[in-house]
């Protein structure tokens, strides 16, 4: 089989590699890809969000699965344009994937499901988002843009003066174009935050190994929101009771209440979570894979990948049983220095091994290859991913590999899984 994966991040380089377990798969394609990603497949031109070049390329190529990854893509309805070419594509359709690319519809998915979330009102004028806001006097106050940004359209304001900034940058200055037409001001929720995957052909849904990420830039939670720097697997917080209890009242309703819109979810749905002190609420709903969350949780999924996604596709995920490996793995990424601001790139990168040790993967995230050399092309760099026994096991190894590789002002985070780490003590 010859199979397309659209996307360029570390996510796409943690399915390519699933993938290619498979003996089935003869040639696997990235469009675009990345540096690290051309090592395992043919990387092609052409923007992820570009439909008929994706198209072009499958029909040139000769290609008999798609696996459209990102959110953009998904959201723009690269993946229906595979589907209605008659190419097999596991990856909502553009209408299932309005749950991530509106925040207004997915709130007001789940107010009319019943299906546990923070308190919210919506609004498409900044005075009166403000208004509201000095009004209720509940501080932090979330505020979101409506739509796609980039995972940077969440605002957690500490009070009305930083609210009001942000309901100008967002809404009057446009820094989200016109994601940014339209607001949630959201209850802050307090707890755990907890993320699960999980497959679904709209009937069926398997979850899983629950997942913890990092958002901060540094330790202790401390600097700037990014994309995430690392991630451990499992999140020790999610109790089988617990996962039991989002199942029955926020997984299989989310299912059933896409279906009764009629934009049936077929693909991976992201599930974000906060285990708060009156039950497990939704934080947000993503159509895809998490990403880092995706190069966590992939390598200990024991069960074929590409038979999972044909199942998905084909409606009849109810016919396979999919596994999952024991023990732990801890994801620690590596960063451009000034990440998630300004950054240098270009930057070439040293101490990589192209024969990995069993159970350690170099997932490649922002890496490009120049007249040969793998150099650094953006903020998040590499995804350094351990298996072990235990977390603790899998936490050392990710960060002994880690400590190997080297570029200039590299830096992460040394403190992921520690939180788990003190529970357990």
């Amino acid at each position: 089989m010859k199979i397309l994966v659209i996307g360029s991040g570390g996510r796409e380089h943690a399915i390519i590699k699933k993938l290619k377990e498979n003996p089935a798969v003869t040639q696997l394609y990235a469009m675009p890809g990345n540096g690290g990603i051309a090592y395992d497949a043919l990387c092609l031109g052409g923007s992820p969000t570009d439909g008929k070049a994706a198209l072009g390329h499958a029909k040139a190529y000769g290609i008999d699965f798609a696996v459209v990854s990102p959110d953009d893509p998904l959201v723009r309805g690269v993946a229906d344009t595979l589907r209605s070419a008659g190419i097999p594509t596991f990856g909502p359709s553009a209408q299932a994937a309005a749950i991530e690319g509106s925040k207004v519809f997915s709130k007001n998915l789940m107010k009319a499901y019943g299906i546990p979330t923070a308190e919210y009102d919506v609004f498409d004028n900044p005075a009166a988002a403000a208004s509201c806001i000095e009004k209720g006097n509940r501080y932090p106050v979330v505020i979101k843009a409506d739509g796609l940004a980039l995972g940077k359209g969440v605002i957690i304001a500490q009070n009305l003066s930083e609210a009001q900034d942000a309901l100008q940058h967002i809404m009057e200055d446009k820094i989200f174009g016109p994601s940014g037409n339209r607001v949630v001001v959201e209850e802050f929720l307090e707890g755990v935050e907890v993320t699960v995957l999980a497959f679904t052909d709209s009937k069926t849904i398997i979850p899983l190994v629950s997942s913890m990420d990092h958002k901060r830039a540094f330790d202790n939670d401390e600097g700037p929101n990014t994309g995430g720097m690392g991630v451990i697997a499992p999140n020790p917080w999610y109790t089988p009771e617990i996962a039991a209890e989002c199942m029955a009242r926020i997984f299989r309703p989310t299912i059933e209440a896409m279906n009764r819109e009629g934009r049936p979810f077929k693909g991976c749905l992201y599930f974000g979570l906060m285990l708060t002190g009156s039950g497990p609420k939704v934080i947000e709903y993503n159509c895809r894979f998490g990403d880092p969350e995706a190069q966590a949780v992939l390598p200990l999924l024991e069960t074929d990948l590409l038979t999972i996604l044909q199942a998905v596709e084909e409606t009849r995920l109810d016919k396979i049983t999919v596994r999952f490996r024991g023990g732990a793995s801890c994801c620690v990424i590596l960063a451009s220095g000034g990440y998630p601001g300004s950054y240098q790139t270009g930057l070439p990168i040293t101490g990589l091994s192209q024969e990995q040790q069993d159970g350690v993967y170099v997932f490649h995230a922002g890496t490009a290859l120049k007249e040969g050399v793998l150099v650094t092309a953006g903020g998040r760099v590499l995804g350094v991913t351990a298996w072990g026994d235990d977390l603790s096991q899998a936490i050392r190894r990710a960060y002994k590999e880690a400590a190997k590789i080297h570029f200039e002002d590299m830096y992460y985070r040394r403190d992921i899984g520690q939180k788990a780490g003190n529970m357990r003590s």
